[in-house]
């Protein structure tokens, strides 16, 4: 076998959403992939700032903000936020109606003040979302790298998450952004839950291009790609990827256009699809 690029989400896939302590056995499969000399990347909709526990761990490099900012080894190689002017509107759109925002800058987030509040009221405090609510939940908790939006303080940003009850209250900021930012809503699992949840991604990038971007960088052939996923932010990398890899615990839409759906992130489901794969 030549050598693969690995491209591994994070919440959900590698982790427990919300975590940054991989299981033991998927950390010994990606170091027995490296040693047989594949590559393994974080793709991540996280930025730099909250990725950065996970980095001790010894990837090849990341991509992170959903496509918005690569770096391989040492090497930025490619750098797109939101322009102020975009970052200003769409807060300013989705405040207007009472959407619950979380903006997205390289080394840190800043989120509206009463959010948790928000997601215990419409999950509810012992109720499961899928993996990006209960991400959020925890960094909430664990303060992690999220301070108030009050002490945004225009450090350039790569996307914005969106929290809110009803679909109609994206429209005014789909009405002047779309044609620019793709908005990213998440598989709703549990019709109890009222929570819908997302986020708006530059169209210049998706997870799917950042992979083509690292691929072309290093000389690789798209087809000897793996990427292995979750939710409906990793569509574009599944859709892109030599081989494709959904969680059991993933979205239903992801699982039916994945090549493989392998077991649950906490039944050692990533180790037990680099065995299949051949990787270790």
């Amino acid at each position: 076998m030549g050598r693969k690029l690995i491209f591994l989400d994070i919440d959900g896939t590698l982790t427990v959403p919300g975590s940054n302590e991989p299981p033991q056995s998927a950390l010994d499969a990606i170091r027995a992939a490296q040693k047989k000399g594949h590559l393994v990347f974080l793709c991540s909709g996280r930025n730099p700032g909250m990725l950065a526990p996970l980095l001790e761990y010894g990837f090849d490099g990341y991509i992170s903000c959903a496509g918005g900012y690569i770096k391989v080894g040492d090497e930025v190689i490619y750098d797109m936020p939101m322009t102020k002017e975009e970052s200003e509107l769409a807060i300013g759109k989705l405040h207007e109606t009472g959407v619950f925002c979380t903006i997205e800058s390289r080394d840190g987030a800043f989120g509206d003040e009463n959010i948790g509040a928000f997601l215990d009221n419409a999950v509810g405090k012992d109720g499961k979302g899928n993996s990006e609510i209960e991400r959020w939940r925890k960094a909430l908790a664990s303060s992690l790298h999220i301070r108030p939006m009050s002490e945004y303080d225009g450090t350039p940003a790569y996307k914005v998450v969106v929290m809110c009850l009803h679909p109609e209250q994206l429209v005014p900021a789909r009405e002047v952004l779309e044609d620019r930012y793709n908005f990213c809503m998440q598989e709703i699992t549990d019709p109890a839950h009222r929570c819908i949840n997302g986020e708006l991604i530059n169209r210049k990038y998706d997870k799917g291009r950042a992979i083509l971007r690292v691929c072309e960088h290093l000389g690789v052939p798209v087809e000897d790609s793996i990427g292995f996923g979750d939710s409906m932010n990793d569509l574009e990398m599944i859709e892109t990827v030599g081989t494709s890899v959904c969680m059991d615990n993933g979205a239903e839409a992801l699982k039916k256009i994945s090549d493989i759906v392998c077991p649950s992130v906490v039944e050692d489901g990533m180790a037990k699809a680099f065995a299949q794969l051949g990787l270790v």
